[in-house]
């Protein structure tokens, strides 16, 4: 498949997946559960519907953490990094244009991530749901969660595994599971591309907290935990060939 057909599959599906789990947080009414769903459906649509051109990664960690693992080179990552960050951004700013479109004011959290008191009072405080974690706790349950969201789709997407018609599924239903275990934390990220897809249209009334600010972490942690996971599955899957020897 060319680079180019790839670039565009990877900017649509990461696209999807922002505007689609983001904008059911915006506008969905459906609760935490309503919105982990819905970041899971984008996936699954994605990986049958784009992921014979692209492998559907629609998230720079997984892209780090399959080049870590040595299933693609450096340069076709930074190719889907750039879709993925332009699908991501393009997904925001028509999100944007939405929420002006039904004139509901100030964008406020804008279904960005975040830590700390200051975000939980941005997001509403306990009563909406939300925690208040430190910047460590934030940092470990996001590189976390991407370490075991890679596990999942590493071990899927191996060649010698059996069912891997239904990868697509696992990787929706795991990443319904992180979004359940994180929506309180951090509004869960694991992605870069979809924490810097909202964060940069978010205009929070309250000065202590601002999405940008805070960014740092939704990029560094996933980058992180997906790098860890793919060479720990390089790890175990090289020491079971030594063993079946």
């Amino acid at each position: 498949m060319k680079t180019s057909n790839k670039f565009f599959a990877e900017l649509f599906g990461t696209f999807v997946l922002v505007f689609g789990g983001c904008g059911t947080a915006l506008f969905g009414h459906v609760g935490f559960l309503g919105v982990a769903i819905a970041f899971g459906l984008t996936v699954v649509a994605m990986a049958y519907g784009i992921g014979h051109i692209s492998g559907a990664h629609l998230n720079p960690a997984v892209s780090f953490g399959v080049w870590a693992n040595g299933r693609m080179s450096f340069k076709e990552m930074l190719v889907y990094w750039g879709a993925q960050i332009l699908g991501g951004i393009i997904a925001g700013a028509l999100l944007l244009v939405v929420w002006k479109s039904a004139d509901m004011g100030q964008t406020g959290v804008f279904a960005a991530n975040g830590y700390g008191d200051a975000f939980l009072k941005a997001c509403g405080g306990p009563n909406a749901g939300y925690m208040s974690v430190s910047a460590g706790g934030a940092f470990l349950i996001e590189a976390l969660l991407t370490f075991v969201f890679l596990m999942v789709i590493l071990g899927v997407t191996d060649s010698r595994h059996e069912n891997g018609k239904f990868g697509g599924l696992a990787i929706g239903l795991t990443l319904t599971l992180i979004h359940l275990i994180s929506i309180p934390l951090t509004n869960t990220s694991v992605n870069p591309a979809r924490s810097l897809g909202v964060a940069l249209f978010s205009n929070s009334p309250i000065k202590e907290w601002s999405a940008c600010g805070q960014l740092w972490l939704f990029i560094v942690a996933p980058l992180v935990g997906a790098c860890l996971a793919g060479l720990a599955y390089k790890c175990i899957t090289g020491c079971c060939k030594k063993c079946e020897k």
